[in-house]
């Protein structure tokens, strides 16, 4: 039995976030068994919502460009099977039949003097700030459960951050409240004007410059471009990305590298942002800024364009501009120590929810700022997902249809990294699989 976007809270909260019509919200049908349930919070509740919403944000954008609104969208079918596969699609990912690498040895939850800390070593650089943070001898597992057990949560969080390393003091309560979206219209002037879409896709021909990293912003802009947009990822190339990472979220979009501190690539970037129609946008607040990339510098360059920016803590307060990823926020939010076992090990969701849910808002946002006619800065936070997670969505009781199964939703392609199995999108499937990280051209396909 199909349910109804118009019954579901978390469906109509999420909406009414990105400043849709709440009549609308109805056109929206969840139907199909879906996974996420486990734990203590509404996790499925949460994933159906976001994917609910960015559907409806899709059909409304496609309505506007055929020269409709979002009145004229019909029902949207969504899959909870989809969505549930979707949320965990890092953990489906098969690379040469290999399963990827998620966590490090270092990255995990460790017993300190007084509690609870959580890492993120991830990355090369993170992992060498941690060891040389915490005076490891070896950077083995064994090593780092010896040295943070000398210390409180908190120095060993205080330390690791003064070195340039990721650890997070696990939390007993929930963090302050955060928006979940964030969206201002700039005065500046409406943005390029979109003709008539191809059904299935509503934002062809929509150019985007994605300037993310992980899981949340390349979870939105592999999102934008199945649903037609032209998606390409700018990284420097001094901070390479996980193979394994990009191998799940490449989909969708072309890579390549770019150094904005040297004048020939900065000279390039700026022309694809003067022919840019959207920029998401994924560092810590103040990071961009350095190279006049702030969504008020960009605004003002280029009149009509939507920036979309996320972050990890949120816009405001002490943490804004310390780093983090979704693993962290659950920790450091309290998420964790919610869903402990019953041995006081600190627990986590049943998917990292935070980075996706924030990931299908973030695309969301963009797709209803064009149907709006573009000239929008929008901010979403991973921390905001979690304060609406803990403190708004409703648990709606047992998914509708027969048992959950990831298999229908699984496929493979060959890709820049060999034969992948892989995911697929609410939405649907790519056209292709992804190539490598930072191999492609820095220039947009011919509209």
């Amino acid at each position: 039995m199909a349910i109804s976007g118009a019954s579901d809270q978390a469906t109509a909260q999420a909406w009414a976030a990105l400043g849709g019509a709440a009549e609308a919200v109805g056109r929206v049908r969840y139907g199909g068994a879906g996974g996420l349930g486990e734990g203590p919070l509404p996790v499925r509740e949460l994933a159906r919502a976001t994917v609910g919403a960015c559907a409806l944000a899709a059909a409304e954008l496609g309505a506007v460009r055929a020269g409709g609104d979002v009145d004229g969208v019909g029902p949207l079918a969504v899959d909870e099977g989809a969505v549930a596969t979707a949320f965990v699609s890092e953990r489906h990912l098969r690379v040469q039949g290999r399963a990827p690498v998620n966590f490090a040895p270092l990255s995990g939850f460790w017993r300190t003097a007084d509690g609870w800390v959580r890492t993120h070593a991830n990355y090369p650089h993170h992992e060498a700030a941690l060891v040389r943070a915490l005076g490891l001898g070896s950077a083995t597992p064994e090593g780092l459960r010896e040295a943070v057990a000398r210390w409180s949560a908190v120095e060993v969080q205080e330390r690791a951050y003064g070195e340039g390393g990721l650890a997070v003091a696990v939390a007993g309560e929930y963090g302050e409240p955060q928006p979940l979206v964030e969206a201002v219209r700039d005065s500046g002037g409406p943005g390029r004007a979109l003709g008539p879409a191809p059904e299935g896709r509503p934002a062809a021909g929509v150019r985007v410059l994605d300037l993310t990293r992980v899981i949340a912003g390349p979870v939105a802009t592999r999102t934008l471009g199945l649903l037609g947009a032209d998606v390409l990822r700018i990284d420097a190339p001094g901070l390479a990305e996980a193979d394994d990472a990009y191998a799940d979220t490449g989909f969708g979009k072309r890579s390549a590298l770019l150094d904005l501190g040297g004048a020939e690539d900065r000279a390039v970037f700026e022309g694809l942002l003067a022919e840019a129609d959207v920029v998401v946008t994924g560092y810590r607040p103040g990071a961009l800024e350095r190279y006049g990339l702030g969504a008020r510098d960009l605004l003002r360059r280029r009149p009509g364009l939507v920036v979309a920016e996320l972050c990890a803590w949120g816009w405001q307060g002490p943490w804004a501009h310390r780093r983090g990823f979704d693993s962290l926020v659950q920790a450091g939010y309290g998420i964790s120590a919610r869903c402990a076992g019953a041995d006081g090990v600190p627990g986590v969701l049943p998917a990292q929810a935070l980075d996706h849910g924030t990931g299908y808002l973030v695309a969301a946002g963009v797709l209803r700022a064009l149907a709006d006619g573009g000239g929008y800065a929008l901010r979403c936070s991973l921390a905001g997902t979690a304060s609406w997670l803990v403190r708004e969505v409703p648990a709606a009781g047992p998914s509708a249809g027969p048992g959950y199964s990831a298999q229908p939703w699984l496929r493979d392609t060959d890709s820049g990294y060999g034969a992948l199995r892989y995911a697929v999108s609410p939405f649907g499937d790519w056209a292709a699989g992804p190539s490598r990280w930072g191999t492609d051209r820095a220039g947009w396909l011919p509209r």
